[in-house]
């Protein structure tokens, strides 16, 4: 074994980097709460878009007609 416990120790690493990162799948929710949980999310998302396109909030980025 030439690598020694140094896979071990690897794996010891990445698992303490990644132990608090990223989404906790167990928010303690039912399915059907996280659907509606997100879906009310998303409406709150598209309605506050929505308003600030209706108050001309286009700042000019993205893709758009820039015809000279």
């Amino acid at each position: 074994m030439t690598r020694g416990n140094q896979r071990e120790r690897d794996r010891e690493r990445s698992q303490a980097r990644t132990s608090g990162k990223g989404k906790n799948k167990d928010d303690g929710l039912t399915p059907e709460q996280r659907r509606e949980r997100d879906a009310k999310a998303l409406q709150e998302k598209m309605a506050k878009k929505a308003a600030q396109a209706d108050a001309g909030g286009n700042s000019g980025g993205g893709k758009g007609n820039n015809k000279k």
